[in-house]
């Protein structure tokens, strides 16, 4: 279906229908709104049809943003305003710009069918040959913002991240997941207000770096080294992933006061860091196309990250004949 002609009086009747919030109270994600779309990923990713990208541009008879942006539901929702709400959720994901934050003007992507597995939208590919032989790889893609979880090779799940921002960026490299805490306060914390991160799992020991929930801008990198997630996406990924086995177990603790018996979820950090946000689309002249991702060709050509990194290449090396 298109989304550009349509009707002075259908654009009136949206209108009066829905307002939206301020600019202010939506930049950041409604993580506990978006969770029925970024939890539709189930199944075999045989199943996941492809999907395709239409323009919208935010337009209004009036010159009024609220009554574009009130059209825009309209038009996405087939004459739902209240579908076509729920439905702007997957659009501002997808464009990591929140509606109500568009305004007149503003081009947006917006997919052709709202009713398929999330996976369908995802940047990275669907098999990774060069992952065929882990049972689980993590990857994080600084350019695009997002990332992909690999179960032997098949895309079993991706969702979008906030890393590290210019001055504190999430280092590039090949690390492995080692222990993990439900909640955690950071470290870096002013006195007066307690940064508190929950479902995080910890890929960098020596430097204290990991993924974990918080509040999620929808521009680019914006954390002080550590991986945000969306609150779904981090609970799925701290139940997903292998935690390191270690001699004292495989909570939290020191990587000098224990021995490492089994490495955790291989995680790959690639990409350069986009120069202002994420920009998941190319537009071209007749519709957007999505930016697809490229992956090592194998995970193990990434370089460690960290010297416990280093370590696990050394004994992988001396195992093999």
């Amino acid at each position: 279906m298109k989304y550009t002609g349509h009707l002075a009086a259908v654009i009136l009747a949206a209108a009066l229908v829905l307002t939206v919030d301020s600019v202010s109270a939506q930049s950041f994600i409604n993580q506990t709104a978006v969770t029925e779309f970024v939890d539709r990923q189930t199944g075999d990713i045989d199943d996941v049809p492809d999907a395709f990208y239409e323009y919208y541009v935010m337009r209004s008879t009036r010159s009024n943003t609220v009554q574009a942006r009130n059209t825009f539901y309209y038009v996405i929702g087939g004459g739902d305003v209240r579908l076509g709400q729920e439905r702007s959720k997957v659009v501002g994901l997808l464009n990591r710009k929140l509606i109500g934050t568009a305004q007149l003007g503003d081009t947006l992507v917006v997919p052709t069918r709202f009713d398929v597995d999330f996976r369908a939208y995802s940047p990275f590919p669907r098999y990774y040959p060069g992952a065929r032989d882990f049972p689980k790889l993590f990857v994080i893609h600084k350019t695009v913002q997002a990332f992909a979880a690999y179960e032997y090779g098949k895309l079993a799940r991706w969702g979008i991240v906030n890393t590290g921002a210019p001055e504190s960026p999430t280092p590039k490299g090949r690390y492995n997941f080692n222990w993990k805490t439900e909640y955690r306060v950071s470290t870096l914390s002013p006195a007066d207000e307690p940064w508190e991160m929950w479902w995080v799992f910890n890929f960098h020991q020596a430097r204290g770096i990991h993924i974990h929930q918080f509040a999620m801008p929808t521009g680019g990198p914006q954390s002080h080294g550590c991986v945000r997630l969306l609150e779904p996406d981090a609970m799925f990924i701290y139940n997903w992933a292998d935690s390191w086995k270690t001699s004292s177990g495989n909570g939290e603790g020191s990587i000098m006061a224990t021995r490492i018996l089994e490495p955790g979820t291989t995680v790959l950090v690639v990409g350069d860091d986009p120069v202002d946000e994420a920009r998941p689309f190319s537009f071209r002249d007749r519709y957007p196309v999505l930016n697809l991702v490229d992956l090592p060709e194998n995970p193990y050509d990434v370089p460690p990250g960290s010297p416990q990194q280093e370590r696990y290449d050394q004994l992988r090396a001396a195992r093999q004949p």
